[in-house]
């Protein structure tokens, strides 16, 4: 493997964080965090450096009442220059609405399983297709860029193993219409760093000029291993969730998507180049406990980074000269 492409080399090569803890994270929560602090914690991640931002989504209200306030949190964030502000669409409609909001970024969403799509979309994925055609020519007509994020390229709760064809059927034909990038995701957390890997490099081969997101959840404890797989693969672009906020309804018992600030932690620490403020990061995640009511996954908000300090034991001095005085 490419020294470049080593996930035990970072050399500082350059990875891409982008945050999802705003959309995916809170539209899980059953408390609503009010608008005006989603503003505050979206602004917090801006100035933290976070090279994308899920802002919201653009869904009905009745749907998902958590994230009833989009327009208003799209149009009153501080937008930081270098800073992409996405928000999820499912339709012509919703993407309307973002586009009125300044939004930089539509991403939209189909599963590559036929059976997740219906669960969750209450569409077939060639109707779901046809639909964010769409939307895709709407983008490109406004100006606006497009992302397609493909759930359960990994791995179906329901199907079991979605074969690589189907996936890549779809990667090809969203890739035909023109789409600025494409989100692979492990919904609901059944990937492994073999498929990942595997997987990872084929559609790098395949679509060199495609831009790959690679979107992971910790449901089974894989999250950073998948990361780490996918970037000796050649990914440099990860969604992730402060605090490790998410979930999915078709994975019980889930914990949330991997978090953003153990990535950025750990990624650091292997010499990678990711320009993200650590402590701003853990500041704000460290506000949400408050926020959304419960505790957070997220273990770094519990230990601190490696190399936060603590104080020896407050006998220490006795101890040590006690053990110096048996030499």
């Amino acid at each position: 493997m490419n020294a470049v492409h080593s996930a035990w080399q970072g050399a500082g090569r350059r990875i891409h964080m982008q945050e999802v803890g705003t959309r995916d994270g809170l539209q899980m929560e059953a408390a609503f965090v009010p608008t005006a602090d989603k503003i505050a914690l979206v602004n917090q991640l801006s100035a933290a450096g976070l090279d994308k931002i899920e802002v919201s989504a653009f869904v009905s209200p009745a749907a998902v009442p958590a994230l009833r306030d989009a327009e208003v949190v799209l149009r009153e964030i501080e937008r930081h220059p270098g800073v992409v502000y996405a928000a999820l669409v499912p339709n012509v409609r919703g993407a309307e609405r973002a586009i009125e909001s300044k939004v930089d970024e539509l991403n939209l969403v189909m599963s590559a399983s036929e059976t997740h799509n219906l669960a969750n979309l209450r569409m077939t994925r060639a109707q779901s297709f046809r639909a964010l055609a769409e939307v895709v020519a709407l983008g490109r007509s406004a100006g606006v860029a497009v992302n397609v994020s493909l759930s359960c390229v990994f791995g179906c709760p329901m199907e079991g193993e979605v074969a690589v064809d189907e996936v890549f059927d779809l990667i090809e034909r969203f890739d035909q219409l023109g789409v600025h990038g494409l989100t692979l995701c492990d919904t609901t957390g059944m990937a492994h760093p073999a498929q990942v890997a595997r997987l990872v490099a084929m559609a790098r081969v395949r679509w060199p000029r495609q831009t790959f997101t690679l979107h992971f959840h910790n449901t089974r404890g894989m999250g950073l291993a998948n990361v780490l797989a996918a970037i000796d693969a050649g990914a440099d672009r990860f969604d992730a969730s402060i605090g490790g906020l998410g979930g999915c309804p078709y994975a019980p018992g889930a914990t949330g998507n991997v978090c953003t600030e153990e990535i950025v932690h750990a990624l650091q620490c292997m010499d990678f180049h990711v320009p993200v403020d650590l402590a701003r990061v853990m500041h704000a995640a460290a506000r949400l406990p408050a926020l959304v009511g419960h505790e957070v996954p997220s273990q770094l908000l519990k230990a601190g980074p490696r190399l936060q300090l603590h104080p020896p034991p407050a006998d220490f001095a006795a101890v040590r000269e006690r053990a110096l005085a048996r030499t």
